[in-house]
């Protein structure tokens, strides 16, 4: 993991809430909706696959969303969603575990735990189809991922470098995502996944992940070799059904 020294202090306070945080109860098993067969849903019903996230605020964003999670869910996958996120961090981004177990009762597409997940027993938190692991923040990745599958879930790793990435397929993700946002500064580069893409090996699912905004930028992750985009901020960002269609179809198709 790398030193917390070298994050923006927003991360760095996640971090430390984290660190903190108790561990789940007992022991969760997840009979997980795999990914790979939402995405080539959506895919062959001439949509970009997407994972679109029930995220109430963030660090980065201003304001709050207060909605019911279950209301913007059911309008995310009515307007095209391949996937759902769904925050389950609670002192930064207002997530709560309940919210993701209400959202994966009410959708039958695959949900993604979005979280700050460093050790094994936080895995016990929430059943979900996915949990996200990020990969400069976990000391033992392949460890980490091995107990995740042995409760059922896929694995989505973040990495924002070529090395990232490598690791992250060598731990046995499921799902690479390649994150546009530094976390050391916060910022954000659609650059990041062009440079970064090319370490995945062909067999490995690639999300790009952050500053998605249009149509445009759709099709430049897209074009970079992105098999599906996690979009949060775009989507929220007023009408979550009418956002989300926005993003998944494109006159080209991709």
């Amino acid at each position: 993991m790398v030193e917390s020294e070298e994050f923006a202090p927003a991360i760095r306070s996640i971090l430390e809430t984290a660190r903190d945080r108790d561990p789940g109860g007992e022991r969760v098993s997840v009979d997980a909706r795999p990914i790979e067969a939402a995405f080539a849903r959506a895919e062959s019903a001439g949509r970009v696959p997407l994972i679109a996230e029930v995220k109430p605020t963030s660090p980065t964003t201003a304001g709050e969303r207060a909605d019911d999670p279950v209301d913007l869910a059911e309008g995310m996958v009515a307007g095209g969603a391949a996937a759902l996120s769904v925050l389950t961090e609670p002192e930064h981004f207002g997530g709560r575990p309940a919210d993701l177990r209400a959202v994966r009762e009410a959708v039958d597409v695959p949900v993604l735990r979005k979280d700050f997940v460093l050790r094994e027993a936080q895995l016990d938190t929430v059943a979900a189809d996915l949990v996200l692991l990020i990969a400069r923040f976990v000391d033992d990745l392949a460890g980490l991922t091995a107990a995740a599958h042995e409760r059922g879930f896929q694995v989505l790793i973040e990495a924002h470098t070529r090395d990232e990435v490598r690791a992250a397929v060598e731990a046995g993700a499921d799902v690479v995502g390649v994150n546009n946002r530094d976390l050391a500064r916060l910022d954000v580069d659609l650059s990041t996944f062009e440079r970064v893409a090319p370490a995945a090996p062909g067999s490995v699912t690639l999300i790009a992940e952050s500053g998605i905004h249009d149509s445009e930028d759709v099709r430049r992750m897209r074009r970079a070799g992105a098999d599906g985009l996690l979009v949060g901020s775009a989507i929220m960002d007023g009408d979550v059904e009418t956002n989300t269609r926005r993003l998944t179809t494109l006159n080209d198709g991709n």
